[in-house]
């Protein structure tokens, strides 16, 4: 016979605890030790940097990772522990915070190698649209979900328009870096939703246009197409050095700290990272990382494909290829694969901003996959 004493606890369940059996283990696992990884690499690279900026402190970069990086991770698991319900209705409050915030950036924004992309809040920067891009991709995935209970409503074009005013502001600071993520997470999230084709090529096409039209019209993205082109006739000194750093490091590195590219390039804590981790921990490390970051997404589209909710299915695929094709442009860039774009190695760079928005979409994706009753099919 059980006693009457031990019913109390077997039915209050601690909400934290309830939370830990039904998140994913494994992809909050990978979160943590990616984010504890780019603070590892960040002791090597604060310094560098500190001292090319002539700062007293010459671990001022790193403890600033810390503050964002420990922040970023409350942030994700807070907002895992909502449901689904609850993180869309987040998802879609940022949008709107983010959509309003960018409108008004050439008013109350401040420049930085001549795009108006952030604002200031006290000693810290931020910059809107690395939040309105996992917001926006969870609006698109909630609209289409909601055209497939009811055929009538205008789904496409309510969100086709949505992702055209968003391309518009982020083209206004300028930043063609995240307009082109934007797009490519966009047009994954229309091929998950299984959109007609008549609409993906009107994407590619105005993708397309606008491509053309900014490489003519403006002097900057021509400039950095034909150094990428043209190698042998423009200045590609970060891109030379941080292949010259990955040529250096071999297979176990210079050891940690050894490294000299962090002293030559500017943007070594931040988009050159990897960089600057193949040259001091090898390629075997580095792989690691990759494995890392690749075992990351890879989780959340297995968790995706197994997941009952049309809705999180689309939500969590469109957000696990933003993550997925952020992490591979960064990558060519270092390799010489692709333009500079400015896009920080995701958990891994130095950033405020990116650090915070990766971590909300971090969060995003486990509150979606949380193991809640008949949320899994295929058994689970």
């Amino acid at each position: 016979m059980i006693s009457s004493t031990m019913s109390p606890a077997r039915t209050n369940r601690s909400p934290i605890l309830e939370w830990w059996r039904s998140v994913d283990q494994l992809t909050l696992s990978l979160l943590v030790c990616l984010i504890a990884a780019g603070l590892i690499l960040s002791m090597g690279t604060s310094p560098a940097a500190s001292a090319r900026l002539e700062l007293a402190n010459p671990f001022n970069f790193l403890y600033r990772h810390a503050i964002f990086a420990g922040l970023g991770l409350v942030c994700a698991v807070v907002i895992s522990m909502l449901g689904s319900n609850f993180a869309r209705r987040l998802a879609i409050i940022a949008l709107i915070g983010s959509v309003v915030l960018m409108v008004a950036l050439p008013f109350i924004g401040y420049e930085v190698k001549g795009a108006t992309r952030w604002l200031r809040i006290g000693p810290l920067g931020l910059q809107p649209s690395e939040f309105a891009k996992p917001a926006f991709i969870v609006f698109a995935a909630w609209m289409f979900a909601m055209k497939k209970r009811d055929p009538k409503l205008p789904a496409v074009g309510i969100v086709f328009t949505t992702y055209l005013a968003l391309i518009a502001l982020l083209i206004q600071q300028p930043d063609f870096g995240q307009s082109f993520l934007l797009t490519l997470s966009f047009a994954a999230v229309f091929f998950f939703a299984g959109v007609s084709l008549g609409w993906v090529f009107i994407m590619m096409g105005l993708s397309l246009a606008g491509g053309i039209a900014a490489y003519l019209a403006l002097p900057h993205v021509q400039d950095r197409v034909n150094r990428f082109l043209n190698p042998e006739n423009s200045d590609t000194y970060q891109t030379d050095k941080a292949l010259e750093a990955i040529a250096n490091g071999g297979f176990l590195g210079r050891g940690p700290g050894e490294g000299t590219v962090k002293h030559s390039v500017p943007d070594i804590h931040t988009d050159f990272i990897f960089a600057a981790t193949v040259e001091e921990f090898g390629f075997l490390i580095s792989l690691v990382l990759i494995a890392m970051l690749s075992a990351f997404v890879l989780r959340s589209f297995r968790n995706a494909l197994k997941l009952n909710d049309y809705f999180c299915q689309l939500a969590v695929a469109g957000l696990s290829t933003m993550v997925g094709m952020q992490i591979v442009i960064n990558l060519f860039v270092n390799l010489n694969m692709a333009p500079p774009k400015g896009m920080t190695l995701p958990f891994i760079s130095y950033g405020g901003s990116s650090m915070l928005a990766l971590c909300f979409t971090a969060g995003l994706i486990l509150a979606f996959t949380r193991h809640r009753p008949g949320a899994y099919g295929y058994g689970e």
